[in-house]
Protein backbone atom coordinates (compact mmCIF):
# COMPACT_ATOMS: atom_id res chain seq x y z
CA UNK A 1 0.00 0.00 0.00
CA UNK A 2 1.40 3.40 -0.98
CA UNK A 3 2.03 5.91 1.77
CA UNK A 4 3.68 9.29 2.24
CA UNK A 5 7.33 8.87 3.26
CA UNK A 6 8.60 12.45 2.86
CA UNK A 7 9.58 14.98 5.56
CA UNK A 8 6.58 15.41 7.86
CA UNK A 9 7.97 18.35 9.84
CA UNK A 10 8.03 20.46 6.67
CA UNK A 11 4.34 19.71 6.09
CA UNK A 12 3.45 20.72 9.64
CA UNK A 13 5.36 23.96 9.17
CA UNK A 14 3.64 24.60 5.84
CA UNK A 15 0.19 24.31 7.44
CA UNK A 16 1.26 25.94 10.69
CA UNK A 17 -0.07 23.14 12.88
CA UNK A 18 0.66 19.58 13.95
CA UNK A 19 -1.43 17.54 11.52
CA UNK A 20 0.27 14.23 12.40
CA UNK A 21 -0.19 14.21 16.18
CA UNK A 22 3.33 13.28 17.34
CA UNK A 23 4.64 15.49 20.16
CA UNK A 24 7.92 16.19 18.36
CA UNK A 25 6.07 18.26 15.75
CA UNK A 26 4.63 20.46 18.49
CA UNK A 27 8.18 21.15 19.65
CA UNK A 28 9.29 21.97 16.12
CA UNK A 29 6.36 24.33 15.58
CA UNK A 30 7.11 25.97 18.92
CA UNK A 31 10.45 27.03 17.48
CA UNK A 32 9.60 27.52 13.81
CA UNK A 33 5.94 28.06 13.02
CA UNK A 34 6.59 29.19 9.45
CA UNK A 35 7.25 27.35 6.15
CA UNK A 36 10.61 25.65 5.64
CA UNK A 37 13.19 27.08 3.25
CA UNK A 38 15.42 30.10 2.89
CA UNK A 39 12.51 32.52 2.50
CA UNK A 40 9.98 30.72 4.68
CA UNK A 41 9.95 33.33 7.45
CA UNK A 42 9.61 36.35 5.14
CA UNK A 43 7.61 34.91 2.25
CA UNK A 44 4.90 37.31 1.11
CA UNK A 45 3.83 35.67 -2.15
CA UNK A 46 0.12 36.07 -2.93
CA UNK A 47 -1.66 32.71 -3.00
CA UNK A 48 -4.04 32.11 -5.90
CA UNK A 49 -7.64 31.00 -5.46
CA UNK A 50 -6.65 27.56 -6.72
CA UNK A 51 -3.76 27.46 -4.24
CA UNK A 52 -6.10 28.19 -1.32
CA UNK A 53 -8.45 25.36 -2.33
CA UNK A 54 -5.55 22.98 -2.94
CA UNK A 55 -4.01 23.71 0.45
CA UNK A 56 -7.23 22.83 2.30
CA UNK A 57 -7.59 19.59 0.36
CA UNK A 58 -3.98 18.62 0.99
CA UNK A 59 -4.28 19.46 4.66
CA UNK A 60 -7.24 17.14 5.22
CA UNK A 61 -5.78 14.38 3.04
CA UNK A 62 -2.46 14.42 4.88
CA UNK A 63 -4.11 14.68 8.29
CA UNK A 64 -5.69 11.27 7.66
CA UNK A 65 -2.50 10.01 5.94
CA UNK A 66 -4.10 9.16 2.60
CA UNK A 67 -2.79 9.20 -0.95
CA UNK A 68 -4.62 11.30 -3.54
CA UNK A 69 -6.46 8.47 -5.32
CA UNK A 70 -7.85 7.06 -2.09
CA UNK A 71 -8.88 10.49 -0.82
CA UNK A 72 -10.66 11.32 -4.07
CA UNK A 73 -12.51 8.00 -3.95
CA UNK A 74 -13.92 9.00 -0.56
CA UNK A 75 -15.03 12.31 -2.04
CA UNK A 76 -16.79 10.56 -4.93
CA UNK A 77 -18.60 8.25 -2.48
CA UNK A 78 -19.57 11.20 -0.28
CA UNK A 79 -20.84 13.15 -3.28
CA UNK A 80 -23.08 10.25 -4.31
CA UNK A 81 -24.37 9.57 -0.81
CA UNK A 82 -26.78 12.48 -0.67
CA UNK A 83 -26.63 15.17 1.99
CA UNK A 84 -23.84 17.64 2.70
CA UNK A 85 -20.86 16.28 0.76
CA UNK A 86 -18.15 17.82 2.94
CA UNK A 87 -19.70 16.53 6.14
CA UNK A 88 -20.14 13.01 4.77
CA UNK A 89 -16.54 13.01 3.49
CA UNK A 90 -15.27 13.86 6.96
CA UNK A 91 -17.46 11.18 8.53
CA UNK A 92 -16.07 8.55 6.13
CA UNK A 93 -12.52 9.51 7.12
CA UNK A 94 -13.36 9.45 10.81
CA UNK A 95 -14.89 5.97 10.55
CA UNK A 96 -11.71 4.39 9.18
CA UNK A 97 -10.41 1.71 11.53
CA UNK A 98 -6.89 3.17 11.65
CA UNK A 99 -8.36 6.52 12.69
CA UNK A 100 -10.64 4.93 15.31
CA UNK A 101 -7.66 3.06 16.79
CA UNK A 102 -5.79 6.38 16.95
CA UNK A 103 -8.73 8.26 18.49
CA UNK A 104 -9.14 5.55 21.13
CA UNK A 105 -5.55 6.09 22.24
CA UNK A 106 -4.11 2.75 21.13
CA UNK A 107 -1.53 4.58 18.99
CA UNK A 108 0.23 7.94 19.22
CA UNK A 109 -0.22 8.79 15.52
CA UNK A 110 -2.46 7.66 12.68
CA UNK A 111 0.57 6.25 10.89
CA UNK A 112 1.37 4.10 13.90
CA UNK A 113 -2.24 2.97 14.19
CA UNK A 114 -2.25 2.01 10.51
CA UNK A 115 0.81 -0.15 11.09
CA UNK A 116 -0.81 -1.80 14.11
CA UNK A 117 -3.96 -2.59 12.09
CA UNK A 118 -1.94 -3.85 9.11
CA UNK A 119 -0.09 -6.26 11.39
CA UNK A 120 -3.36 -7.73 12.68
CA UNK A 121 -3.20 -6.48 16.27
CA UNK A 122 -6.91 -5.54 16.43
CA UNK A 123 -10.25 -7.27 16.47
CA UNK A 124 -13.58 -5.76 15.45
CA UNK A 125 -16.57 -7.51 17.03
CA UNK A 126 -14.30 -10.44 17.88
CA UNK A 127 -12.87 -10.91 14.38
CA UNK A 128 -9.38 -9.90 13.23
CA UNK A 129 -9.43 -6.98 10.81
CA UNK A 130 -6.15 -5.94 9.18
CA UNK A 131 -7.57 -3.43 6.69
CA UNK A 132 -6.96 0.17 7.83
CA UNK A 133 -9.72 1.50 5.55
CA UNK A 134 -12.37 -0.72 7.18
CA UNK A 135 -15.30 1.57 8.05
CA UNK A 136 -16.60 1.20 11.60
CA UNK A 137 -20.34 1.16 12.20
CA UNK A 138 -22.40 2.20 15.19
CA UNK A 139 -21.96 -0.32 17.99
CA UNK A 140 -18.73 -1.87 16.72
CA UNK A 141 -16.35 -3.09 19.43
CA UNK A 142 -12.67 -2.53 18.69
CA UNK A 143 -10.16 -4.32 20.90
CA UNK A 144 -6.54 -5.35 21.02
CA UNK A 145 -5.97 -8.99 20.09
CA UNK A 146 -5.07 -11.01 23.24
CA UNK A 147 -1.66 -12.01 21.86
CA UNK A 148 -0.78 -8.34 21.25
CA UNK A 149 -1.74 -6.90 24.65
CA UNK A 150 1.81 -6.94 25.98
CA UNK A 151 3.30 -5.16 22.96
CA UNK A 152 5.47 -2.34 24.29
CA UNK A 153 4.54 0.43 21.81
CA UNK A 154 0.85 -0.26 22.20
CA UNK A 155 1.00 -0.33 26.00
CA UNK A 156 3.02 2.92 26.05
CA UNK A 157 0.51 4.64 23.77
CA UNK A 158 -2.41 3.52 25.92
CA UNK A 159 -0.67 4.56 29.15
CA UNK A 160 -0.16 8.08 27.77
CA UNK A 161 -3.77 8.45 26.62
CA UNK A 162 -6.66 9.86 28.64
CA UNK A 163 -8.56 7.56 31.00
CA UNK A 164 -11.86 8.31 29.27
CA UNK A 165 -12.47 9.21 25.65
CA UNK A 166 -12.49 12.95 24.89
CA UNK A 167 -14.76 12.16 21.94
CA UNK A 168 -18.48 11.76 22.53
CA UNK A 169 -18.90 9.06 19.89
CA UNK A 170 -16.30 6.71 21.42
CA UNK A 171 -16.13 4.78 24.69
CA UNK A 172 -12.83 3.38 26.00
CA UNK A 173 -12.18 0.54 28.45
CA UNK A 174 -8.43 0.85 29.04
CA UNK A 175 -8.25 -1.97 31.54
CA UNK A 176 -9.56 -4.46 28.98
CA UNK A 177 -7.90 -2.74 26.01
CA UNK A 178 -11.11 -2.22 24.10
CA UNK A 179 -13.42 0.52 23.00
CA UNK A 180 -16.73 0.98 21.24
CA UNK A 181 -17.70 3.11 18.29
CA UNK A 182 -20.99 4.34 19.70
CA UNK A 183 -22.21 6.60 16.88
CA UNK A 184 -21.20 8.36 13.70
CA UNK A 185 -20.16 11.86 14.82
CA UNK A 186 -21.55 15.05 13.35
CA UNK A 187 -18.95 16.88 11.25
CA UNK A 188 -19.04 19.75 13.75
CA UNK A 189 -17.84 17.39 16.51
CA UNK A 190 -14.75 16.19 14.63
CA UNK A 191 -11.65 18.19 15.64
CA UNK A 192 -10.12 19.20 12.31
CA UNK A 193 -9.31 22.75 11.23
CA UNK A 194 -10.22 22.70 7.55
CA UNK A 195 -12.80 24.49 5.45
CA UNK A 196 -14.78 21.61 3.96
CA UNK A 197 -16.52 23.97 1.56
CA UNK A 198 -13.21 24.73 -0.15
CA UNK A 199 -12.47 21.02 -0.58
CA UNK A 200 -15.87 20.41 -2.19
CA UNK A 201 -15.28 23.37 -4.50
CA UNK A 202 -11.81 22.05 -5.40
CA UNK A 203 -13.20 18.76 -6.71
CA UNK A 204 -16.27 20.39 -8.26
CA UNK A 205 -14.33 22.64 -10.63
Amino acid sequence: MAKYTGPKAKLCRRFGENIFGAAKYDRILGKRKYPAGQHGRTQRRKVSDYGIHLKEKQKLRLTYCLMEKQFKNYFVKANKAGGVTGDILLQFLERRLDNVVYRMGFATTRMQSRQFVNHGHFLVNGKKVDIPSFLCKEGDIVEVRPKSRSMKMLVEALDSSESTSPYGWLTIDKENMRGSFDSIPAASEIPVTVDLRLIVEFYSK
